[in-house]
Formats: structure tokens, sequence, C-alpha cells
């Protein structure tokens, strides 16, 4: 759960930073004054708490809201009705009739942490699936919670701080895949994320954008110390959906799968 920036180090660069998903401490995400990818169309959806910026090669503002109201209503209809899969930090098991909801639950689930830590990654899965039959390319970002389905190859800046010894010195390849893909980020010290653990920065890639972000918060709760990157790492390899992990905390950074550097 962090947020995004694409820079110009490159035409197709982005810098992770944290970002708390409760409208009560937004902040600005003035990053996206340098979000230029010069193949896509860029457009903001902005409801309530939700700010969705997104990439796609026609401008497809109109079906992106549309998307983002219906699963914006079946996420506060499910806290209405269950207040405990807004406030809970470890997986339940409810009765639902919305597939994110219960995609939420069952990644969750995987992750050993609370349904609404996939709420980012939710949002920005199920309005990039309901856009992918309008655009080849896309990029869905949701405070830095990535949907990403891609044709050609991008980068990808990990932001760690401004103290962090790796700072602006991580930037990572993302390959051209044929089927869309997560990836998400977390950290104890940027932003307003609720984290228990101690990184500058977890990013993971999964098969979903639910995923990377439950999964993100799971690693970035247990990783307390430089000695615990091990573990983390493990755990992710544990999750057959997941398929990269970089975690950055001190002075120290562990890398697993589909991580490579440029």
């Amino acid at each position: 759960m962090g947020s995004v920036k694409i820079n110009n180090r490159g035409p197709n660069t982005y810098k992770t930073r944290g970002y708390m998903k409760r409208s009560s401490d937004y902040r600005e995400r003035c990053y996206r004054r340098w979000q230029k990818p010069p193949d896509l169309t860029a457009f903001r959806i902005q409801q309530g708490e939700t700010d969705l910026q997104i990439y796609a090669q026609p401008n497809l503002s109109s079906r992106a809201a549309e998307l983002t109201a219906r699963y914006r209503r079946q996420i506060k209809e499910t806290i209405q009705e269950h207040p405990q899969f807004q406030t809970s930090l470890e997986p339940l098991t409810l009765e639902t009739p919305y597939r994110i909801v219960d995609e939420m639950l069952e990644k969750s689930g995987l992750a050993g942490v609370g349904p609404m830590a996939g709420v980012a990654g939710a949002i920005s899965e199920y309005v990039g699936s309901g856009l992918l039959p309008y655009s080849d390319d896309l990029i869905v970002e949701n405070g830095g919670d990535l949907f990403i389905k891609s044709q050609s190859d991008r980068t990808m800046l990990v932001y760690a701080g401004e103290d962090s010894p790796f700072r602006d010195r991580l930037i990572l390849k993302l390959k051209a895949r044929r089927e869309p893909y997560g990836i998400c980020t977390s950290s104890a010290h940027i932003g307003h994320s609720l984290s228990f653990g101690k990184t500058d920065a977890t990013v993971i890639i999964a098969s979903s954008a639910i995923t990377a972000d439950v999964f993100a918060t799971a690693v970035g709760n247990l990783v307390k110390t430089e000695e615990d990157i091990d573990k983390g790492l493990q755990l992710v390899q544990d999750c057959g959906e997941c398929f990269g992990a970089l975690i950055v905390i001190g002075e120290r950074v562990g890398a697993w799968g589909e991580i490579e550097f440029v």
C-alpha cells in the first residue's frame, strides 16, 4: 500500500511512496505531476476517498467512473452489513453477494491480514479488469497499488525514504506480460499506511493487485529488523500467487523471484 510516482528518469519510470487509504488523512498526490507515460492517455477518477490515476490508450473516464462507483458501493454495502469487514486486522469468513468482496476475503486469508488491507488493490484490480476490453495497455494506480497490463517493458524506482542509503538507487524492470498483474508497496515510515513492522519499503509483485496489496501489508508487518528479511521473503515464496518481492530496511535489501534491477 504505497503511492506511485512516474518521473522523468525514463518514459515509463515509477516511484513508490506510502499512502493511507482513509479520506480524513488524504494528501494531495503531488507525485502525479511527473506521471507522463508518453504512449498512454492519462485521466483521473475521484469518488469519496478513492482517487485513481489511470493510463490507457483511449480516454475511458466515463467507463472508469461507472466501474469505480459500482465497486465502491459493493464494498460500502458490505461494511454496513458486516462492520467487522472494515475494522478487522485478521482474516474473516463472511457470506456476501459480491465477487470483489469475496476475493478480498480470500486473498487476505492467504496473507493472514484483515480484508481491508486489500481494498486499494481491489479497486485497482476490478476497475482495471473492466477497462481491459478497451485498451491493450493499461495502468490503474490507486495510491501506489497498481493494476498493470503492458505490452512493453517499464521501470519502477523504489523510494525507500530520504535518509535511506538506497534512496533513488533501486530501479526495477517490469517486463512486458501477456496477462495483467499487480504490484503494490507498503512502508512503515513513508506516508500513513498502517504497518506493525519497520520496513522502509516492501514491494510485492503478484498475479493480482489484491494479492500484492495484502502480502505487502503482511510482509511489512512481519519485518521489524534486518534479520527478519528472510522470514518476509519466505512468506511470499509460500504463496503460489506471488512471483516477486523486494524488502528494504535499514542498510539491507532482500529480493526474491522476478525482481530485476536496472
